[in-house]
């Protein structure tokens, strides 16, 4: 078994946005990415697109820490580890089914995770709430429903 656990890897295929931070060569840079996907058991990916300060910082170190965040049941996931910038087809592959057959990126950005780890929220510390009723209270704040509930096939998740 590697790092990633079919948790983790559920949550990034869910959430498919994560924060990446990366170590400064002129200015440090924390920055969503987006499509965010699980290369195998060990590593994580995004697209290159529109990141000249991560890419530059990654130019003279790798290490990186990725942030994935579920708003609505407040999980957070931190993974650290040495990302590289490649022409990979079969990453390139899953980040093409994930951004449709007309996608711009030309590159992505691999994670080999050295470390995996849930982050608790004071909701999961301080309170007696379930995730399903953490998930409900968020929903409803931010005004979603599911799309089942506007005629729709499939749920906002």
């Amino acid at each position: 078994m590697g790092i990633l656990s079919e948790e983790t890897k559920r949550v990034v295929a869910e959430i498919q946005l994560c924060y990446a931070r990366t170590l400064p060569r002129w200015q440090a840079e924390a920055a969503p990415k987006g499509w965010i996907t699980v290369l195998s058991d060990d590593e994580l990916g995004f697209a290159h697109l529109a990141s000249p300060r991560t890419i530059e910082n990654l130019r003279h170190n790798p290490a990186i820490d990725l942030t994935v965040v579920d708003p609505f049941t407040r999980r957070d996931f931190k993974f650290k580890g040495a990302a590289k910038v490649v022409k990979d087809p079969e990453a390139h592959g899953r980040m093409a089914r994930i951004l449709g057959p007309d996608d711009p990126c030309e590159q992505v950005v691999k994670i080999r995770v050295e470390t995996a780890s849930e982050v608790y929220s004071p909701v999961d510390t301080l309170t007696q709430t379930s995730e399903a009723e953490v998930q409900r209270f968020w929903l409803e704040r931010y005004g979603y429903r599911s799309t089942r509930e506007a005629g729709g096939v499939h749920d906002c998740r």
